[in-house]
Protein backbone atom coordinates (compact mmCIF):
# COMPACT_ATOMS: atom_id res chain seq x y z
CA UNK A 1 0.00 0.00 0.00
CA UNK A 2 1.41 3.37 -0.96
CA UNK A 3 1.47 6.29 1.44
CA UNK A 4 -0.89 9.22 0.89
CA UNK A 5 -0.20 12.54 2.60
CA UNK A 6 -2.96 15.16 2.76
CA UNK A 7 -1.96 18.68 3.84
CA UNK A 8 -4.14 21.73 4.47
CA UNK A 9 -2.32 25.06 4.21
CA UNK A 10 -4.49 27.78 5.72
CA UNK A 11 -1.79 30.12 7.01
CA UNK A 12 0.32 32.28 4.73
CA UNK A 13 3.54 33.21 6.47
CA UNK A 14 7.13 32.37 5.68
CA UNK A 15 7.44 29.75 8.41
CA UNK A 16 4.14 28.21 7.30
CA UNK A 17 5.53 27.89 3.78
CA UNK A 18 8.66 26.14 5.02
CA UNK A 19 6.59 23.70 7.08
CA UNK A 20 4.20 22.89 4.25
CA UNK A 21 6.77 22.49 1.48
CA UNK A 22 9.39 20.75 3.63
CA UNK A 23 6.91 18.03 4.61
CA UNK A 24 5.40 17.83 1.12
CA UNK A 25 8.71 17.50 -0.71
CA UNK A 26 10.11 15.04 1.82
CA UNK A 27 7.01 12.86 1.50
CA UNK A 28 6.99 13.06 -2.30
CA UNK A 29 10.69 12.19 -2.40
CA UNK A 30 9.85 8.95 -0.60
CA UNK A 31 7.28 8.13 -3.29
CA UNK A 32 4.25 9.17 -1.23
CA UNK A 33 1.27 10.61 -3.07
CA UNK A 34 0.91 14.17 -1.74
CA UNK A 35 -1.86 16.70 -2.09
CA UNK A 36 -1.95 20.19 -0.54
CA UNK A 37 -5.17 22.20 -0.21
CA UNK A 38 -4.44 25.94 -0.01
CA UNK A 39 -7.17 28.04 1.56
CA UNK A 40 -7.52 31.53 3.03
CA UNK A 41 -4.08 33.04 3.83
CA UNK A 42 -2.49 29.79 2.68
CA UNK A 43 -3.10 30.96 -0.89
CA UNK A 44 -0.17 33.37 -0.35
CA UNK A 45 2.14 30.36 -0.49
CA UNK A 46 1.32 29.74 -4.16
CA UNK A 47 0.43 33.27 -5.30
CA UNK A 48 2.82 34.41 -8.07
CA UNK A 49 3.82 37.62 -6.30
CA UNK A 50 3.20 36.87 -2.62
CA UNK A 51 5.23 33.66 -2.37
CA UNK A 52 8.34 35.50 -3.54
CA UNK A 53 8.23 37.99 -0.68
CA UNK A 54 6.81 36.26 2.38
CA UNK A 55 7.91 38.32 5.38
CA UNK A 56 10.09 37.00 8.17
CA UNK A 57 8.05 37.05 11.41
CA UNK A 58 8.94 39.99 13.67
CA UNK A 59 11.66 39.13 16.12
CA UNK A 60 12.78 36.14 14.06
CA UNK A 61 15.14 37.92 11.68
CA UNK A 62 18.05 35.78 12.92
CA UNK A 63 16.50 32.84 11.08
CA UNK A 64 17.44 34.46 7.75
CA UNK A 65 21.12 33.87 8.52
CA UNK A 66 20.39 30.33 9.66
CA UNK A 67 18.47 29.49 6.49
CA UNK A 68 21.36 30.85 4.40
CA UNK A 69 24.05 29.04 6.41
CA UNK A 70 22.12 25.76 6.19
CA UNK A 71 21.57 26.19 2.43
CA UNK A 72 17.81 26.02 2.86
CA UNK A 73 16.17 26.76 -0.51
CA UNK A 74 14.00 29.84 -0.90
CA UNK A 75 10.23 29.29 -1.01
CA UNK A 76 9.93 29.63 -4.82
CA UNK A 77 12.58 26.93 -5.19
CA UNK A 78 10.80 24.64 -2.71
CA UNK A 79 7.52 25.18 -4.53
CA UNK A 80 9.21 24.27 -7.81
CA UNK A 81 10.63 21.13 -6.23
CA UNK A 82 7.18 20.15 -4.98
CA UNK A 83 5.70 20.57 -8.45
CA UNK A 84 8.56 18.59 -10.03
CA UNK A 85 8.05 15.79 -7.49
CA UNK A 86 4.37 15.55 -8.45
CA UNK A 87 2.79 17.15 -5.40
CA UNK A 88 -0.81 17.99 -6.27
CA UNK A 89 -1.53 21.64 -5.46
CA UNK A 90 -5.18 22.60 -5.03
CA UNK A 91 -6.26 26.24 -4.61
CA UNK A 92 -9.58 26.64 -2.79
CA UNK A 93 -12.20 27.89 -5.24
CA UNK A 94 -14.39 29.42 -2.52
CA UNK A 95 -11.51 31.41 -1.04
CA UNK A 96 -10.42 32.54 -4.50
CA UNK A 97 -13.97 33.77 -5.16
CA UNK A 98 -14.11 35.61 -1.82
CA UNK A 99 -10.73 37.24 -2.48
CA UNK A 100 -11.49 37.92 -6.16
CA UNK A 101 -8.49 35.86 -7.33
CA UNK A 102 -8.13 33.96 -10.59
CA UNK A 103 -6.14 30.85 -11.47
CA UNK A 104 -3.74 33.09 -13.42
CA UNK A 105 -2.77 34.81 -10.13
CA UNK A 106 -1.07 31.62 -8.99
CA UNK A 107 1.94 29.56 -9.97
CA UNK A 108 1.64 27.28 -12.97
CA UNK A 109 0.52 23.71 -12.50
CA UNK A 110 -2.13 24.15 -9.83
CA UNK A 111 -5.63 22.74 -9.71
CA UNK A 112 -8.59 24.75 -8.50
CA UNK A 113 -11.20 22.93 -6.47
CA UNK A 114 -13.39 22.98 -3.45
CA UNK A 115 -13.27 21.17 -0.16
CA UNK A 116 -14.90 18.11 -1.73
CA UNK A 117 -12.00 17.83 -4.19
CA UNK A 118 -9.53 17.71 -1.30
CA UNK A 119 -11.71 15.45 0.85
CA UNK A 120 -11.91 12.94 -1.97
CA UNK A 121 -8.11 12.63 -1.82
CA UNK A 122 -7.84 12.86 1.98
CA UNK A 123 -10.51 10.28 2.84
CA UNK A 124 -8.01 7.43 2.70
CA UNK A 125 -4.79 9.34 3.45
CA UNK A 126 -2.30 7.72 5.82
CA UNK A 127 -1.12 11.12 7.06
CA UNK A 128 -3.17 14.30 7.36
CA UNK A 129 -1.57 17.58 8.45
CA UNK A 130 -2.75 21.16 8.85
CA UNK A 131 -0.56 24.25 8.82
Amino acid sequence: MSTKVAIIASNGGLFDAYKVFNIATAAAATDAEVSIFFTFEGLNLIHKQAYQQLPMPAGREHFAEGFKAANVPAIPELVGMAVELGVKIIACQMTMDVMNLKKEDFIDGIDVGGAVTFLDFAKDANVTLTF
